[in-house]
């Protein structure tokens, strides 16, 4: 866990030094990466985008030293520099008043049941009631109402087998544009039937990473399409934080910890931001399959990690690995990440269906896994859970296998 918060308004005294030659100072709260321009009339770009920090603050895991990186003006598009840093608690506000009208303010749900298993009070913040049945439309309507009509004249495209891709779909949709959604010719029907459904132009190939960009790279020279990723994107960040946002003010018991899962990273990103530049006080813990522990290894080594291939969870939207802005979000500010094992990620899912009556993912059940297996302490905690999605296959459902 996270010492007490000494030291850290040195931080926020410090300033950036963006002259040529220089290192960068990164101040807190605002300890994301940023753009500025040198005298040599370069743009220098500072914090998570950069592959490897040159020093820790010892005692918060906190990033004070980034090499500059050096990138000629005009060779990307603003999109893309938007891509590389990480979203500022004013991205989330404003982020908030943008979906306002667009997205669900989900309810948060209880069960004395599970409070008495678990020995603590959750509130489940039930994203699997959100439109497309999934947090993902938050940070996909966000990532395109941001976007100019300039911007937006080729239409959007991404590369997701997933939530993402129904909701970047919808999102495009409503805002009268193409969503070109690129997946493997292996994604299961009814994810394919989905995002059609919202009006995605599907792009199938083969499934492998490297297939999925290059398909998704044509797609932008052919019709100059604004990319928007899964999670690595500060405008789909932003997006997923007002989630947490609304949790905090819509708690009927004041809370201790918030929980939510990590694959990607996206969410945990900006629901760390909404969180400790709100109450840094409150605790942030992921959770992730132990057959999937790329994000719990690189938080205790300090190190981005790969994802260990093949993965074989059942929690199978948490398999993907972090990007480096999404891991330098939850290195600097998280306080913990726990695994959980595969048998109590589907012992969560049948006890929230039993004892709530709501059918969630096995993705959004690992946190309740993980407080039921004791990974982290949350007994006598009041602890906010983030119910990620309820896009479940009804024919396949994991205890009935």
């Amino acid at each position: 866990m996270r010492p007490a918060n000494s030291g850290l308004e040195a931080l926020k005294a410090s300033s950036y030094q963006r002259a040529s030659g220089q290192d960068a100072v990164w101040p807190y709260p605002s300890w994301t990466a940023g753009i500025g321009v040198s005298p040599s009339g370069k743009a220098a770009v500072f914090g998570t985008a950069i592959p490897r920090f040159e020093s820790w603050h010892p005692s918060h895991r906190h990033p004070v030293f980034a090499q500059r990186l050096a990138l000629t003006p005009g060779l990307l598009p603003p999109t893309v520099l938007r891509m590389a840093t990480a979203p500022t608690l004013s991205d989330i506000h404003n982020a908030q008043r943008r979906l306002e009208a667009h997205v669900h303010r989900t309810p948060i749900l209880r069960s004395h049941e599970i409070d008495s298993i678990a020995g603590a009070k959750l509130l489940f913040k039930c994203e699997n009631f959100q439109r497309t049945g999934s947090f993902k439309a938050r940070g996909a309507f966000n990532a395109v109402l941001s976007l100019t009509d300039a911007e937006a004249g080729g239409g959007v495209v991404t590369h997701s087998s997933g939530n993402h891709a129904a909701a970047l779909a919808l999102a495009a949709r409503e805002r009268g544009f193409a969503a070109h959604i690129v997946m493997p010719h292996t994604a299961p029907a009814p994810k394919k039937a989905a995002v059609a459904a919202y009006g995605g132009r599907i792009v199938e190939c083969e499934p492998t990473l490297a297939a999925r960009i290059a398909a998704a790279k044509a797609i932008i020279a052919q019709t100059g399409a604004v990319l928007i990723p899964p999670f690595d994107s500060r405008d789909v960040a932003a997006g997923q934080g007002t989630c947490a946002l609304e949790l905090l003010a819509d708690a009927t018991d004041a809370l201790d910890t918030i929980t939510c899962p990590v694959g990607g990273g996206g969410l945990l990103a900006g629901t760390l931001v909404a969180v400790k530049e709100s109450w840094p006080e409150l605790t942030v813990i992921a959770a992730e399959p132990e057959a999937a522990d790329d994000a719990a290894r690189g938080f205790r080594s300090g190190a981005l990690q790969p994802q260990v291939l093949p993965v074989a969870t059942v929690a199978d939207g948490l398999t993907t690995a972090m990007s480096k802005m999404t891991f330098g979000v939850m290195r600097a500010r998280a306080d913990d990440v726990v695994t959980a094992s595969e048998g109590a990620i589907v012992e969560a899912m049948r006890l929230i269906w039993s004892r709530m009556k709501i059918l969630v993912e096995p993705s959004c059940a690992v946190p309740l896994a993980a407080i039921l297996e004791q990974r982290w302490d949350a007994k006598g905690r009041t602890v906010g859970v983030i119910l990620t999605g309820g896009n479940v296959d009804l024919d396949r459902l994991p205890w009935s296998r």
